[in-house]
């Protein structure tokens, strides 16, 4: 059967209406999605400022040539900026200028209580200066240490800073970074070498502080949990320490003297801190007070003792060393040596910063080694021998 005229348009009419409908219910599902705007260029400026693109570029990237250009002209083409939203391509600058504006900061263990301020410090001084600091932490192994370095030297920093703690003791970074030219700073550990700069506490001070404390409220016979033997701060400390008590011709009894084991965990000194206290006590060795390594060790020693039934401060004085954070709220609020942690971050940062200058200028670069001085703050953990 032939279909007439009248159905043939009639299906038509009906099928695009099915199609029509099919492309509104299409689009609703799934809009169409606008174009992003593009980035504004240093040509957006220029056209929308009046002044040519070489001017603009000058003005924007305060190049030399910048000093003769007029204070007005200057100010219209950075209110041009501001309106339109431009921002420097930073990594295309850095890929010109062969600049990247970034400094490397290795951490040795990130959960260590020690770190915090030092690394307030480092940052801080670095912002200030427009610097972003890369921060790796390197969880105490070799490997993941050499790596790491590597990665940040590829990403080609300026500057480095480590942070180094109980296991930085015999890993080589000097070639790698003596080829490269990398101004470093170490934190915490004084290498014997021209290139790399160093920040250091005096160990020496601080620990004569301690003693002296304990010395001046009557304490003679006098604990001491020492630091591990490869560890770079215990000789200086023990030597602060022996100095003293030649000074008051007292004498430090080898048998109240004990030394922590080597660890890559920063909260086992708190453990062995506890093990060694009960040691000393099992020794029936009487003591009066005793000095720890570090804080950690400190409230390790304390719960030690009060476990044992012996009363801090009233029947044993303790002294720490550091001052972390929970030092001051610890029970008993302890007596530490406080090692300036965040002014230590900041001389590091300095040094690491200078050098960069200092390279730029093509001037000879300093290698420092700077030691700041520790502060004895007293608390609740220490008090006069009655």
């Amino acid at each position: 059967m032939t279909e007439s005229a009248d159905s043939k348009g009639a299906r038509s009419a009906a099928t695009g209406k099915s199609r029509r409908a099919s492309e509104r219910k299409t689009s609703s599902a799934s809009p169409r999605k606008r174009p992003q705007p593009s980035a504004v260029t240093i040509r957006d400026v220029a056209e929308h400022s009046g002044f040519s693109s070489a001017t603009v570029s000058i003005v924007l990237n305060n190049a030399p040539l910048a000093r003769y250009i007029p204070d007005t002209t200057k100010a219209r083409i950075q209110r041009a900026a501001s309106h339109l939203g431009y921002r420097p391509n930073l990594f295309a600058r850095s890929l010109r200028g062969r600049r990247s504006h970034t400094v490397g900061v290795m951490v040795f263990d990130m959960t260590d209580p020690y770190c915090t301020l030092v690394l307030r410090g480092i940052e801080n001084t670095l912002y200030q200066s427009s610097f972003l600091p890369i921060l790796t932490d390197v969880h105490n192994e070799r490997s993941r240490f050499e790596r790491y370095l590597e990665m940040l030297l590829d990403r080609r920093i300026e500057g480095l800073v480590v942070l180094a703690n109980w296991l930085f003791v015999d890993i080589n970074v000097l070639a790698d970074l003596e080829r490269n030219n990398i101004p470093t700073a170490i934190v915490s550990r004084e290498l014997k070498n021209d290139s790399i700069s160093s920040v250091i506490v005096d160990n020496h001070a601080g620990a004569r502080a301690a003693l002296e404390h304990l010395y001046s409220l009557g304490h003679r016979k006098i604990a001491f949990i020492r630091g591990p033997r490869q560890l770079s701060d215990t000789e200086p400390r023990w030597r602060g320490m022996r100095t003293l008590a030649r000074e008051h011709d007292f004498e430090l009894d080898p048998r109240l003297i004990v030394d922590l084991p080597e660890s890559g965990d920063p909260f086992s000194s708190f453990e062995q801190g506890y093990k060694l206290t009960e040691e000393l006590l099992h020794r029936r060795r009487p003591f009066t007070a005793l000095v720890a390594f570090d804080d950690m060790t400190a409230f390790g020693a304390i719960r030690a003792l009060s476990k044992a039934g012996v009363g801090v401060p009233e029947e044993c004085s303790v002294v720490g060393f550091d001052d972390i954070a929970p030092a001051a709220i610890y029970s008993p609020a302890l007596t530490t040596i406080r090692q300036p942690m965040e002014a230590m971050g900041t001389a590091a940062a300095t040094i690491v910063l200078e050098a960069i200058n200092a390279n730029l200028e093509r001037k000879p670069k300093r290698t420092i080694h700077r030691r700041i001085a520790p502060e004895l703050i007293v608390r609740d953990s220490t008090r006069s021998l009655k």
